[in-house]
């Protein structure tokens, strides 16, 4: 890569950052960044977070939206609540799924946006 292409991707990541990036991630870092997109690398994940993108959801409910059993949707919903992906809120009986914050709502309207996109090629 020369050097106006180097200067050309700063100014480009400078753009969509909120601050600048100026030192390459820890090996700590990258090793908890690789473990959060591996956890992404499921499409039924992907298509939980998507339903309860729409809106807070019981398990049972989910698991109609994404036509999955619902032992499935418990299954992926331990492995997305320790990622800290989805949060529950207990409303007496019923226990409500939703996403963690939204830095995840974001990443997930990121996501979307991006293999939206019309290819370059």
């Amino acid at each position: 890569m020369s050097d106006a292409e180097i200067e050309a991707s700063k100014v480009c990541c400078e753009e969509h950052s909120v601050f600048p990036f100026e030192q390459v991630l820890s090996q700590e870092q990258a090793q908890r960044m690789a473990e959060f997109f591996g956890v992404l690398g499921d499409s039924n994940r992907w298509r939980i977070l998507s339903a309860l993108a729409l809106q807070s959801m019981r398990v049972r409910d989910l698991a109609a939206k994404v036509t999955m059993s619902e032992s499935a949707v418990s299954h992926q919903l331990r492995i997305l609540r320790t990622m800290r992906l989805v949060r529950y809120e207990k409303q007496g009986r019923n226990v409500l799924y939703s996403l963690k914050d939204s830095h995840i709502f974001n990443l997930y309207r990121e996501a979307l946006e991006h293999i939206n996109e019309p290819s370059d090629d």
